[in-house]
Order: C-alpha cells, then sequence, then structure tokens
C-alpha cells in the first residue's frame, strides 16, 4: 500500500521521526515522503542524520530556512502545503491514504491558515462531516465535538446530528459493541443533573433500530466508563466532547495513541502528538510508537475498505 506522509512543521520533530523510522516503515507499506530534496537536506544535515537512499519524496511547498522549536509563519506554509498535496495525490489515486506528521496550529494562523487542524480542512475539502477518532488498538474514542468551547457542547448534542455521528461511525469501524458517554456527572441521573442524555438515548434508540442490532449502549457514566472491567468488553466509545475522550486515551495509552479521521473518501491518520519544539533538533530521539501505529492503522483500514468496498 503506497501512503503519502505529509511531513508536518519542519521546525517540529516530524522529519527526525521520518527520518530514524524509515527502516520500520518501509516493511509495512510504500511512504511517499511530501518534502522536497532541498528541505530534506536541511533537515538531515541540522539533525545530523543520513538520508536513505530509498527515502522517496515527493516535492511541495516553497523552500524557507529551518529554524528548530520555533512556530513561523513559513513552517505553517510548509505544513499546509504538504498536506494539500498528500490530498491531491489520493485523489488522483497515486497514493491510497495519508498519514501526518504533527502541525503547530500556531504557525498555521501565523501563515492565514483557515483551519485548525487536518480534521476541519478534510471535511471543508470533501463538504463531509469528518469524524476525529484518538486512540489505539487497545482503546479508541470517537469525538462528537471536538475543537468548539466547552460552553458551546450542550447545545450541540441533538439526538438526530448524533444518530447520524453514530451510523456514520458504525459503517467506517464495523464494531459489534460501541460506547456511547452521557454528557453530564452520572449521566445525568435520569434528569437530575441536565437532561442532554435525553437526546443522547433517542439517538442511541434511533441508530440501533437504523442498523437492525444493538450496536450502541448507554449512555454510559463517564468516570466509569474506561475501567479496566468495561474495557473488556468494549473497546470503542462515542464521546460527547474533546477531553473527555482525550483525557483517558492519553492517560492510559500516551505514547501509542493516533488520530484517525473517517467518514471521508479517503483514509487519513495520523500521530496523536504534537511538534515537540522543546525536543526538536536537540538529539531527543523521540518515540516512534505513534507513528508506527498511524501507519498499521492506515494500512488495516486500507484492508477493510477492500473487504466491505466502503
Amino acid at each position: 500500500m503506497k501512503l503519502a506522509i505529509s511531513i508536518g512543521d519542519l521546525n517540529g520533530i516530524g522529519i527526525e521521526i521520518a527520518l530514524t523510522s524509515h527502516e520500520e516503515i518501509k516493511k509495512l507499506c510504500h511512504p511517499l515522503y511530501i518534502i522536497n530534496d532541498a528541505m530534506l537536506e536541511q533537515a538531515s544535515t541540522l539533525l545530523g542524520l543520513p538520508i536513505p537512499k530509498d527515502f522517496e519524496t515527493y516535492s511541495a511547498g516553497e523552500d524557507f530556512t529551518i529554524t528548530p522549536s520555533q512556530a513561523t509563519k513559513e513552517s505553517g506554509q510548509y505544513a499546509y502545503d504538504s498536506f494539500l498535496t498528500a490530498i491531491a495525490l489520493c485523489q488522483q489515486n497515486i497514493t491510497q491514504g495519508i498519514v501526518t506528521l504533527p502541525i503547530n496550529k500556531e504557525a498555521w494562523d501565523k501563515a492565514g491558515v483557515e483551519y485548525k487542524g487536518h480534521t476541519d480542512m478534510l471535511a471543508d475539502v470533501f463538504s463531509k462531516e469528518a469524524i476525529m477518532m484518538i486512540g489505539c488498538e487497545k482503546l479508541f474514542v470517537a469525538l462528537f465535538t471536538h475543537h468548539i468551547p466547552l460552553k458551546e457542547v450542550p447545545n450541540n448534542i441533538k439526538s438526530q446530528p448524533l444518530k447520524h455521528f453514530m451510523t456514520s461511525l458504525y459503517h467506517e469501524i464495523k464494531e459489534e459493541k460501541i460506547g456511547v458517554l452521557g454528557l453530564n456527572p452520572h449521566a445525568g441521573d435520569n434528569g437530575v443533573i441536565g437532561d442532554e442524555e435525553k437526546e443522547i438515548k433517542k439517538a442511541i434508540k434511533e441508530a440501533n433500530e437504523e442498523l437492525m442490532d444493538d450496536i450502541f449502549v448507554g449512555p454510559l457514566v463517564p468516570d466509569t466508563a474506561f475501567t479496566p472491567a468495561m474495557r473488556k468488553k468494549i473497546k470503542y466509545f462515542v464521546c460527547m466532547y474533546h477531553d473527555q475522550g482525550l483525557i483517558p486515551t492519553k492517560a492510559l495509552y500516551f505514547d501509542e495513541g493516533i488520530n484517525v479521521s473517517l467518514n471521508l473518501p479517503i483514509i487519513r491518520t495520523s500521530v496523536d502528538h504534537g511538534t515537540a519544539y522543546d525536543k526538536a533538533y536537540h538529539d531527543s530521539n523521540p518515540s516512534i510508537l505513534s507513528y508506527l501505529n498511524a501507519i498499521k492503522e492506515a494500512v488495516r483500514l486500507g484492508i477493510k475498505r477492500k473487504k466491505f468496498k466502503i
């Protein structure tokens, strides 16, 4: 499977991860790194790392001077251009998916990029509601809302959009049981601590009726949903907001976690960590586990799409 590797913010840790993990990655897929040769040589010189002979690249973006550990307009623009090129390669069927190395949102903002991140951009490019799923093979969470202020979450919990989100998620992952968290403490205690769970219950009921199976379970009490006993039964959960899902997954599996964009015509996975400016270009020997898992998940999704003809 040929995967486009969006190179991310070159002032950060992503290019070091790409170079040091190449021998492992090429055993799993055929990687095509979206970076031009001049930028690759500049980064490898700064890092003191050799460029593997079979490190295949595809040119994108304008050359600039790498400024290690800084969020700059130039690094943001290059990361954006690399991702945009990776999307185009998938649309042309040159590659079968995208794996993204980390960007910096401040750098994107300095470059005038209108999106907060990869998922928002993909949703706009394909005019689809992209589903953000975070985790690893031991635990995945799908975020019904993600990059919005917490105060706006309750008003967004309506049965019909949530039902559509859940059925779309099921068609992407084909899991037999998926847990759905409540929003409030104690999952509302039957309306004593909020009534958003009424909308969640309705969405679960209607989604299961549409799928003609009891796929979705809940609303689950948020503070007990991720206990070891529960995770033995269920590995996929729908969460109502960003931190409700990310706190448990990062607490349990920080180094292993990945980000997956679902409900799109292309496959996209990513590392679930940032640019690590504090470590970039500082002989940091970064962990490549998240990146390896992102590659593996992209390949797994590619196989599943062929099997189910998604």
